[in-house]
């Protein structure tokens, strides 16, 4: 297949798109340098409407933007089961886990687990996302280079370079502020480049009924024996289960998202914040997916207007059909010059809001859990910002090597297994959040072998059954009772003096009072 040429226009739309980035980033750059507070919690003055678009659009990589329409387009809606465990987790956040995070004004998630537990749980939670995040920076930054460029002829590295330098240069300058800002305007693109892609596929393939016709003759919206129980099959109730699980460790042990909870000035507001991601995931629903749904019509329906190339046929090339590129070539192919340029910043978008929230989480990982600690904090606030921001650097400048590598290579093997190791005790983590929160009887020693034999027990599962690669939405689920059952059962061998009133359910309404450290 010749590959597509971007054209001017398009290139000058992105170009603009781009540069607007970094304004945003440069506008908070004197706000964000004053204090680690301002640079990482904004001062608490950031509107919960604003702070639930942030959330979304982190939530959202742009490895989502392009899968889940290729997942309607291939099957149907199925994993909109996701979207919906998010909303009904939402009064769990609100009443179980929000009012300890703000009750400790934390910075990073994992002070609680200090307060409740002990250093080593604080250290280990903040170790293992920044280890975990540099990589996900990796994989957000080469995937959708990969598949923009897979059916272009722009240049691989420019793309890759420009999302990743572009990132580090207004998270440097902006702090969390010009983060959460960014990430408005770019959940703003990614919501209305979809729709636009909708709009502009249903009016080709002749109207909405054209496309309602194929998705209802060809089971591409939900069919009946999706909501069937299968231990061994993705259907409605598994997906909807173990996402319930997947979402609680990102709503609660992953600082990308935590650190959102307290850059409003209430609790009241933080709840608002949450509700507004809720609507957004809901709304999600029909975009997306219905984007894929669209492009089913558009490429295989009764009114096609033309037919896939051959790599992304599966009646050409049978199960070797690689759809991965399908957003992206329908962007490129279908869309009028300069739209198709906005679009194409959208699936950009999509990626730089996921990446920055990582830079700065990382940055305030290491800047809050291990610096300040552990070695106090700078006299000079304004010196805690500048290694801040080195971190960020840092971070940033690993993450886009690696992403460029793998272009180069084109391998990617060796990051997507340190991905999967590193990330292993993501969800097990959650279960030791919850543990601390709704029982009494748990105390550091044991949450910590509880979390190393968890995490053990997932490795075997992960690697040596064919259960959990059937499933990994049950995996999911057994990755977070794993944790918590086992860091409950390994307390009973321990002692614990440690205060925790106020820091449980039993006690949620009083008064935490922090040690001396």
């Amino acid at each position: 297949m010749d590959k597509v040429g971007f054209g001017t226009l398009n290139s000058i739309v992105l170009a603009i798109y781009l540069l607007a980035m970094l304004g945003v980033g440069m506008y908070f750059t004197k706000k964000a340098g004053e204090s680690t507070e301002a640079f990482f919690k904004a001062g608490g003055k950031v509107p919960s409407w604003a702070v639930g678009f942030s959330i979304y659009a982190t939530t959202l990589s742009a490895i989502t933007f392009m899968a889940t329409p290729e997942k309607a387009f291939n099957g149907d809606w199925t994993y909109a089961a996701g979207n919906v465990a998010i909303i009904a987790i939402i009064p769990i956040l609100i009443y179980y886990y929000v009012p300890f995070f703000r009750k400790l004004d934390v910075t990073t998630a994992y002070e609680y687990l200090e307060e409740r537990f002990n250093p080593s749980m604080r250290v280990i939670g903040s170790v293992l996302f920044s280890l975990f995040h540099i990589g996900r920076i990796a994989i957000v930054v080469y995937l959708p280079t990969v598949a923009i460029t897979s059916v272009s002829t722009v240049n691989p590295y420019l793309v890759c370079a420009a999302i990743g330098i572009l990132c580090v240069i207004y998270s440097f300058m902006g702090g969390i502020e010009g983060v959460i800002w960014t990430d408005v305007i770019q959940g703003i693109i990614l919501l209305g480049g979809a729709i636009l892609v909708i709009i502009l596929g249903v009016y080709q393939v002749g109207g909405f009924g054209n496309v309602a016709t194929d998705a209802l003759a060809n089971g591409k919206i939900v069919t009946a024996q999706k909501f069937s129980w299968s231990f061994t099959a993705s259907t409605i109730p598994i997906i909807f289960i173990g996402s319930i699980f997947n979402n609680l460790q990102q709503y609660t042990a992953s600082q990308d998202v935590v650190q959102r909870y307290s850059t409003t000035e209430s609790i009241k507001e933080t709840n608002k914040s949450i509700w507004t991601n809720g609507l957004l995931a809901f709304i999600t629903i029909p975009i997306f997916y219905g984007m894929g749904t669209v492009l089913y019509s558009f490429y295989k329906g009764a009114n096609a207007v033309t037919k896939l190339p051959d790599f992304m046929n599966a009646e050409v090339v049978g199960k070797a059909a690689n759809t991965t590129a399908l957003v992206p070539y329908f962007i490129l192919t279908a869309l009028p010059a300069g739209v198709a340029g906005l679009v194409i910043a959208a699936i950009l978008a999509a990626a730089q809001s996921t990446i920055s929230s990582s830079l700065n989480s990382i940055s305030a990982c290491i800047t809050v859990d291990i610096k300040q600690r552990f070695f106090g904090t700078s006299k000079d606030a304004k010196q805690d910002v500048l290694l801040a921001r080195v971190i960020i650097i840092i971070a940033g400048v690993l993450g886009t090597i690696a992403a460029l590598y793998f272009v180069n290579t084109n391998q990617k093997e060796t990051w997507d297994l340190f991905l999967k190791y590193t990330g292993l005790l993501g969800v097990p983590l959650a279960g030791t959040f919850a543990l601390g929160i709704f029982t009494k009887r748990a105390n550091g020693a044991g949450a910590l072998l509880g979390l190393i034999v968890a995490g053990l027990v997932c490795y075997y599962i992960q690697d040596y059954t064919t259960y959990a690669k059937q499933s990994p939405f049950i995996f999911s689920g057994f990755s977070f009772l794993s944790s918590l059952v086992f860091g409950y059962i390994c307390s009973f061998f321990f002692k614990s003096t440690k205060n925790i009133t106020g820091l449980t359910i039993h006690t949620k309404d009083q008064e935490y009072v922090k040690e001396a450290k």
